[in-house]
């Protein structure tokens, strides 16, 4: 076992490495929980507070603006000061309780409000999770613990056991009650990550260290931080807007049932784990490029399939369940490729940059212009935006340069043989 200092984790360590995968998929699981709670239940919300279209449009436009600029400020405030465990817990307790704020919003604008709280706090936590989950992986596993703990966990439980849990509070108890439950878990898992999780060992800094730059022009001048920056733009884009749009889009037009909507987006919600799991480990054999550009690619036929498929529900689900699974390219490019593009010590900086430029953009602008043209046109136009985006970052994939440290070693044995 590698040596370990005072309140630091050991370099490398199967058990330790297994520990922190399955706490901060947890942790992780549940913060993206409580973000996907609105989602599912927007059908009870919209009806209770009478919103339109553009209004919950907004909703998550705005948590994803404090988002962005809480993963990116945060994860460079981590760097800078050489800690992850203390912004890990803060923003652990805080979004816990600003699910318990949504619940108790009489209206628009209070709930808009606790929404932006929850994103400031909830946009740092990805980036910090994943800085700590690169340094206690090895090498061949980083890619693939990434995976499991940003899709695998954040996918079964924020998108698959969501949807059926909270509908079914929301039948039963009300939505508001849903919304109070949904804090519970993320306080319990404050407490585990407090006790079992440690700091993390970050490289020495020599006597001319200087933390990253607040603006973060130098990073996007990289290739392939600029590159992923603009794979987080159409992907959180047509993420977020399927996620806001499809609920209401299955209740509306196609005329489902709420708990035939919350199966569906379950089944649905189930992929992105898998594809998560799926695709990272592909990118652990084969480099990070191939897997990225065939994901983007395949994620495209599920809006297009709620759109024009005629077939029964369950082949729609089934559809839909297959091309989510490009959705697993999304470790690849808000974690290990930044990471490995510009090291462990800018990890928190990098990883948090692609984050906040891919929600300030895509993640902000989608949802205002999708429920925007909701109200303007249909239902249908988010959909179509959801597909082109993904469609689009297929394309600016293909400029990705490989940063696979197995296959870049192939790559150079090759060449001196």
């Amino acid at each position: 076992m590698a040596s370990v200092t005072k309140d630091r984790a050991p370099t490398h360590s199967g058990g330790y490495e297994l520990a922190v995968v399955l706490l901060l998929g947890l942790a992780f699981g549940f913060a993206y929980f409580d973000r996907m709670a609105m989602t599912f239940l927007s059908p009870y919300v919209v009806k209770d507070l009478g919103l339109s279209n553009t209004q919950v449009g907004a909703l998550g436009s705005g948590l994803s603006v404090t988002w962005a600029l809480g993963a990116y400020l945060i994860g460079r405030w981590s760097d800078a000061v050489g800690r992850r465990k203390p912004f890990l817990l803060g923003a652990m307790v805080i979004f816990s309780f600003c699910s318990v704020l949504s619940g108790l919003a009489p209206g628009f604008w209070t709930l808009f409000a606790s929404r932006m709280v929850m994103g400031a706090v909830e946009g740092p936590f990805l980036p910090i999770c994943l800085a700590i989950i690169a340094a206690a992986s090895l090498q061949t596993r980083r890619g693939l613990n990434v995976g499991i703990v940003q899709n695998g966990f954040g996918s079964l439980i924020g998108t698959a056991i969501a949807p059926i849990v909270l509908v079914w509070l929301a039948d039963h108890y009300g939505w508001r009650s849903a919304f109070y439950l949904a804090g519970v878990p993320g306080l319990v898992l404050a407490l585990l990550v407090w006790r079992y999780i440690r700091e993390p060992e970050m490289p020495a800094r020599g006597a001319d260290y200087s933390p990253p730059p607040l603006l973060p022009l130098a990073m996007l001048a990289n290739r392939n931080i600029a590159v992923c920056s603009l794979i987080s733009c159409l992907m959180v884009g047509s993420l977020v807007i399927g996620s806001i749009f499809l609920p209401l889009f299955f209740t509306g037009p196609r005329g489902w049932e709420p708990k035939t909507m919350g199966w569906v987006m379950a089944v649905l919600g189930l992929t992105p784990g898998l594809g998560g799991v799926l695709v990272s480990w592909i990118s652990d054999k084969v480099g990070r490029r191939p897997p990225m550009i065939a994901g983007c690619f395949l994620a495209a036929i599920c809006p297009f399939a709620a759109l024009w498929f005629g077939g029964s529900i369950p082949a729609l689900a089934a559809i839909m369940f297959a091309s989510w699974l490009g959705i697993g390219v999304f470790p690849l490019f808000m974690g290990v490729v930044p990471g490995e593009t510009l090291g462990h010590a800018k990890a928190g900086t990098a990883m948090g940059l692609v984050v906040a430029v891919g929600e300030l953009s895509g993640g902000f602008l989608g949802p205002l212009a999708g429920g925007a043209l909701a109200d303007r046109f249909s239902l249908e136009a988010p959909l179509l935006i959801q597909g082109v985006f993904a469609l689009l970052a297929g394309v600016v994939a293909f400029a990705l340069i490989e940063t696979n440290p197995r296959v870049l070693a192939g790559r150079t044995v090759g060449v001196t043989a």
